[in-house]
């Protein structure tokens, strides 16, 4: 199916970076924004202050290590999805885009203090083996504390396959930080999964949105279609603890479900970073239902997606209130092959809803079994765009839900929609 897109731009939704490419030309930006005025009095004191160090501090400092320094320090203080990437980071981001590097596979928000926060442990793989989970915060690396001033401090996870790293780790619950070692290996994401939950109801697991997850998603509904006899009765989308990735990935899978319709918009300062994305025509189910399960890990495009099929009428959100990661990123080069990853617009739904901060409120709630287990959230991010209403009480209690006991409920409510067109059911917790 082809897709349609109103405005042609690639970008980059994720809680953790990934990369994006650098979106076309289109008209100039407005004369306010075009030509801002320089900061004389500023640069004059930062100058000053440059000099002072080159001339006084109390060991000599190289001149690239100080102008390094300034750079980072322009993002620091901006929302912390924008941040400074040497060359090794920005490749390895490419590589993970792609779906293969080495590591530990984990999703990562890096905290003000150089601490890391856990958005998801991707599916079966080291980190996930290990046991560590959304939430969980990364303070040292096989023993080394972070450096707030240090930009990336990720770049240690990564390393040849086979090799060990200790992770120092702040969990929600426990007294004390403790360690776990974990053996990196080449993660080869395969971030659709599928199976028949019962005859004529399928079931399709989307871990991360890459390159190519939407040709992947397509040859398994086709797969679960024919498993069926030509057509499914009903389908569950589990898009829990997805992290998100990039955007195009999340509209082909929702154009590959809807007849018509606007599937996301983006809104920023300048004419570039605003987009529109429409449905073409076909759905791929023939217009059986569907169910979005999604959980506190579900970030940035998992947003997209579950928003798009919600408000176009063609799915119910099944689970607990997602991360709330409405912002896009776009991956700027720079000469000496660093890059800049910054935060350029807000996404919005098709109703025009932004969800920065806030989060998508399920249709149906269900609840965690036993000893709830909160996740992270935008709104919990130190220095954060700020979202509409995110003051509102309860707007982001969202939990983690993990075990298959989510997805029995996300299939109860899958037939009653092929039953009844009643108001959505009360919170519910799965057996």
């Amino acid at each position: 199916m082809s897709l349609r897109v109103l405005l042609p731009l690639t970008l980059l939704l994720a809680a953790a970076p990934l990369a994006a490419q650098t979106p076309p030309k289109t008209s100039a930006a407005p004369a306010d924004d075009a030509a801002p005025k320089v900061p004389l009095d500023e640069i004059r004191r930062y100058v000053a202050i440059y000099n002072a160090i080159k001339q006084a501090y109390v060991e000599p400092v190289e001149d690239a290590r100080l102008m390094q320094s300034a750079i980072k320090g322009l993002l620091f203080d901006l929302d912390p999805h924008s941040v400074y990437l040497e060359k090794s980071a920005a490749e390895d981001f490419t590589d993970a885009a792609r779906g293969a590097y080495d590591g530990i596979g984990v999703e990562l928000q890096r905290q003000p203090d150089g601490s890391l926060r856990i958005i998801a442990a991707i599916d079966d793989t080291p980190a996930a083996r290990a046991g560590l989970r959304g939430g969980d915060v990364i303070i040292a690396i096989d023993g080394k504390p972070f450096d707030p001033g240090e930009g990336d401090t990720s770049t240690p996870l990564r390393g040849p396959s086979g090799s060990k790293v200790t992770l120092t780790v702040v969990r929600e619950g426990r007294d004390k930080p403790f360690d776990v070692t974990v053996t990196r290996e080449t993660i080869r994401i395969a971030s659709v999964r599928s199976r028949m939950l019962e005859p004529g109801y399928g079931y399709v697991r989307v871990s991360a949105f890459q390159a190519d997850t939407a040709a992947e998603f397509d040859r398994q509904l086709d797969a679960l279609k024919a498993q069926a006899g030509g057509a499914l009765r009903g389908l569950v989308i589990d898009l829990r603890s997805n992290p998100g990735g990039l955007l195009t990935s999340a509209v082909q899978i929702a154009d590959s479900l809807l007849e018509k319709g606007r599937i996301v918009s983006t809104r920023g300062r300048i004419p570039i970073s605003d987009a529109e994305f429409g449905a073409t025509p076909g759905d791929r189910l023939g217009g059986a239902p569907v169910v979005v399960l999604v959980d506190a890990g579900s970030a940035s495009a998992s947003e997209v997606l579950a928003g798009a099929l919600r408000d176009n009428g063609r799915a119910r959100v099944v689970g607990s209130r997602t991360f709330g990661k409405g912002s896009v990123q776009t991956l700027l080069p720079l000469d000496n092959g660093d890059s800049v990853k910054l935060t350029t617009a807000r996404y919005y739904t098709p109703s025009g809803k932004s969800i920065q901060a806030l989060g998508i409120t399920p249709d149906v709630v269900l609840r965690a079994n036993g000893e709830a287990r909160n996740g992270s959230s935008e709104a919990r991010l130190r220095g954060h765009l700020r979202g509409d209403g995110e003051d509102a009480p309860g707007e982001n209690a969202g939990e983690l839900l993990e075990g298959e006991g989510y997805i029995a409920s996300a299939l109860a409510e899958l037939k009653r929609m092929g039953t009844t067109a009643t108001a959505p059911a009360a919170a519910a917790t799965p057996r």
